[in-house]
């Protein structure tokens, strides 16, 4: 994919910041749309398709964090909070929510497109159907290797960018546990405790998904002392 072929959508209540934004991307050869509050985001993403949404977390009515949380319930587009609040509990509530990532204001534009760039690029690539695809089977779920989908019967399991990058680590290595800093790692993040534990994050809520009982995971399991490991059936 890409920069032209990658539209986005800017969510931020202050004219100047969005505006800015804009522009910036702009020149940096993205299509760009911008909302001014949560309601307004709702009603474009109704009628266009993005590939990546990023988020104020801080704006009047309903916050980032809880549209995040809503729009997980429906989309799997890459979710990047931009956030006043730099305390880690903050940051987990964002990722809880089902942020793939998150930057803290005030930041450098530069960084920002670096993040953009980082999340697009742990998208998973649509492989062509060369002959019968692989799966894995977890239970009722079936996970398609080659093409990086989930189901549940006929249902598709919505997964954000993050859980399939994730999805997509495990599978290639199924029945072997991989550490947190190699997630860490091959997720493309910055090395650190904060991103270990936002790591956790992201299992915990791909359990949710993948899992029967959550809390005593069968097919997502911790290895004590390796990290964690993809036990298919």
């Amino acid at each position: 994919m890409s920069e032209m072929d990658v539209h986005l959508l800017i969510v931020d209540d202050d004219e100047r910041i969005r505006d800015l934004l804009k522009k910036f991307l702009v020149r940096n050869g993205f299509l760009v749309t911008a909302a001014r509050d949560a309601a307004h985001a709702r009603r474009v993403l109704s009628g266009l398709d993005f590939d990546l949404v990023v988020l104020d977390v801080m704006m009047p009515g309903e916050d980032g964090v809880s549209l995040t949380r809503s729009l997980r319930e429906t989309h799997g587009t890459p979710i990047l909070l931009l956030t006043a609040r730099n305390e880690t509990e903050h940051r987990i509530a964002g990722l809880e929510a089902g942020a793939d990532d998150y930057l803290a204001k005030p930041f450098e534009p530069k960084e920002l497109l670096l993040r953009i760039n980082a999340i697009l690029r742990r998208m998973p690539e649509v492989v062509a159907d060369h002959g019968a695809p692989k799966f894995l089977q977890l239970g009722p779920i079936r996970y398609d290797i080659e093409r990086g989908e989930m189901w549940q019967g006929e249902e598709v399991v919505r997964l954000t960018g993050t859980e399939s990058q994730l999805m997509r680590i495990f599978s290639a290595r199924p029945g072997e546990a991989i550490s947190r800093v190699k997630l860490v790692e091959e997720l493309g993040r910055d090395r650190g405790q904060a991103q270990e534990r936002a790591v956790d994050v992201q299992i915990t809520r791909l359990r949710r998904k993948i899992e029967p009982d959550p809390k005593q995971p069968r097919y997502l399991q911790t290895v004590r002392g390796a990290g964690y490991m993809l036990a298919p059936d």
